[in-house]
């Protein structure tokens, strides 16, 4: 198995895993503050993932190297959060879903003036494609809610989340080194992540609330902290160190996808016609964007 398929292996598996985080913060809303509830996500993978650094000579003698790299991925992947939480004070989850289809685009962008990239004409209309299927996914295939979309004060704020996350996945190409140890670029990441959302906590005054979260809420919490944080972070870093940002990105358009196949497996959710029409373009699209 080369490096390259293995890359794609993990985005994908990363994509569901995401996917599955989604659906398990939707049963953790309302009950702390979502900046409150990521600093707690943020530190309990710090803490896990922290053993299997520095218990490692080696390792450690790298944290230092790795951590103003690391301050600089951390603050775009925190800062997408923050955008995103105070876009949701101005609009819903169904606008934001909508323009977070744009990542991709907006990646492939950016990478034409960092990388020198360019987009084909015949790979710009892929990406639409890409978009107009998430986007019936997104919206299970009714016009009129398509129809009613606009942009305010909340979507354009979440624009900013957009293009935080693009910067995520292109800076996190510019500093990694060859030397790097995956696992401790990602620790710093999340540590440094910790430091940014500590911040945040303390600049908005944000209650932290956690005593509000009962047994079950802490297991769904574990899984977001452990599986969706630190493992995806691993995962997405050295798929994009392997593969590029603009191939990673090209995943995000099986996320609606991968959230209603989730959905239907295992809390027996209905997948309608339109809806799957819509998995099966924004497939073949990441596909295209992939080959």
């Amino acid at each position: 198995m080369s490096n390259e398929f293995k890359a794609h292996v993990m985005v994908l598996l990363a994509t569901f895993l995401v996917a599955g985080s989604f659906i398990l913060s939707k049963k953790l809303a309302g009950i702390v503050h979502p900046i409150s509830l990521t600093l707690l996500r943020f530190t309990i993978a710090t803490f896990v993932l922290a053993p299997f650094v520095l218990f490692y000579a080696k390792k450690r003698a790298l944290i230092f190297s790795t951590f103003p790299r690391a301050m600089l991925i951390s603050f775009f992947y925190v800062l997408y959060f923050l955008l995103f939480f105070k876009a949701l004070e101005y609009t819903d989850a169904l606008s934001t879903g909508t323009l977070y289809t744009l990542v991709p685009l907006v990646t492939a962008t950016l990478c034409i003036f960092f990388f020198r990239d360019r987009i084909p004409l015949k790979q710009l209309f892929i990406y639409i494609c890409g978009i107009i299927g998430t986007l019936i996914v997104v919206f299970k295939g009714d016009i009129q809610l398509l129809l009613r979309f606009s942009l305010g004060q909340g979507e354009f704020i979440f624009l900013g989340a957009v293009v935080s996350m693009a910067l995520y996945s292109i800076f996190m190409k510019i500093v990694h080194k060859k030397e790097d140890d995956m696992s401790v670029l990602v620790l710093m990441t999340l540590l440094s992540g910790t430091f940014w959302l500590l911040g945040a906590k303390v600049l908005w005054n944000i209650p932290l609330e956690w005593q509000n979260l009962s047994i079950k809420d802490l297991g769904y919490l574990l899984y977001l902290s452990v599986i969706a944080t630190f493992i995806t972070a691993y995962l997405y870093q050295r798929g994009t160190v392997l593969i590029g940002p603009k191939k990673v990105m090209a995943y995000i358009y099986l996320s609606p996808a991968s959230i209603a196949l989730l959905l239907y497996f295992f809390e027996g959710a209905t997948l309608s016609a339109e809806v799957c029409v819509g998995i099966a373009i924004s497939t073949i699209a990441t596909f295209l964007l992939l080959k």
